[in-house]
C-alpha cells in the first residue's frame, strides 16, 4: 500500500474548531519503488542562434492522399535542415478537378551553422517538392 486518504472525522474537526470538511492523506515513502539508476541530469539545451526560415507550399493531390504522407515526405527531404512541417490549409473544390484536393504546408528550416543563402533555401525547397511528388504523386500548385 502506498497511501491512505479520506475525510477527517467531524468530531476531530470540531475539537480543532474547523467548520468545513477536510480531507487528508498519508504517503508511505518506504513503499515507493526504488529509484532507477538513470541520471537525473538533462542534456544541455540546444537553442540555435539563427532564426528559422519558413516556406509555404501548396500541392495538388489525389483526394485519397493522406496529409500525414505529405508531411512525412516533406520532413524526409532534408533531415538536417527541416525541423517541422504542418498543414495550414486544405481546399477541395470543382475548380481543382474531380478527385483532387489542394493541401498547403508550412515547412520550417533551422540553420545551425550559418545563415542560409537564397540559393540554399531554394535548393531545399526543390528537394521538398521533388520528395512530395515522388512519395505522393502530388504536384506543386501554381
Amino acid at each position: 500500500m502506498l497511501a491512505h486518504f479520506g475525510e477527517i472525522h467531524p468530531e476531530t474537526l470540531r475539537v480543532l474548531d474547523v467548520a468545513n470538511p477536510v480531507a487528508a492523506f498519508e504517503v508511505f515513502l518506504g513503499a515507493l519503488p526504488p529509484q532507477r539508476k538513470k541520471s537525473l541530469a538533462r542534456d544541455a539545451l540546444e537553442a540555435p542562434d539563427l532564426l528559422p526560415v519558413r516556406r509555404d507550399f501548396a500541392f495538388l493531390l489525389d483526394h485519397d492522399v493522406a496529409a500525414g504522407d505529405v508531411i512525412r515526405a516533406a520532413l524526409g527531404s532534408d533531415k538536417k535542415l527541416i525541423v517541422a512541417a504542418s498543414v495550414f490549409d486544405l481546399f477541395e473544390g470543382e475548380s481543382l478537378g474531380a478527385g483532387k484536393k489542394s493541401l498547403a504546408l508550412e515547412v520550417t528550416l533551422q540553420p545551425r551553422e550559418k545563415t542560409l543563402t537564397d540559393q540554399e533555401i531554394e535548393a531545399v525547397a526543390a528537394k521538398v517538392v521533388a520528395e512530395v511528388t515522388k512519395k505522393t504523386g502530388g504536384t506543386l500548385r501554381a
